[in-house]
């Protein structure tokens, strides 16, 4: 559904793979599958709402994936829109989702241990 003509439809389906809510199994993309043509459809959509649904898709992977994390900061700096370039700077390293989706950092062991 991401190369369906119907700009209304490829959103859909890009909120439909990223949203957890939106789920009632467990089953969750695959990056290895999905990631490269979320990237492209972040980056070349020609419609900018889906470009930015596209973010939350391909930000799923960006603590975890480098191509996810480069592809956001890419938007960020680069895509023609505000809307879109404000939505992935939440997303890049340093924006608020960014921070609250952060894997928590393992506890180190102190010396008395």
């Amino acid at each position: 559904m991401l190369d369906d003509p119907n700009p209304a439809v490829r959103l859909e389906a890009c909120h439909a793979l990223a949203c957890d809510r939106c789920k009632d199994t467990g089953c969750r993309p695959d990056a290895a599958a999905l990631l490269p043509r979320a990237i492209a459809v972040m980056l070349d959509d020609h419609d900018a709402h889906v470009r930015a649904y596209a973010i939350e898709l391909v930000g799923r992977w960006v603590h975890t994936h480098t191509e996810a994390e480069a592809a956001v900061v890419h938007a960020r700096d680069h895509d023609l829109s505000p809307a879109v370039r404000k939505k992935a700077g939440w997303y890049a390293p340093g924006g608020s989702i960014h921070r609250k989706t952060a894997p928590a950092a393992p506890k180190r062991a102190t010396a008395s241990q």
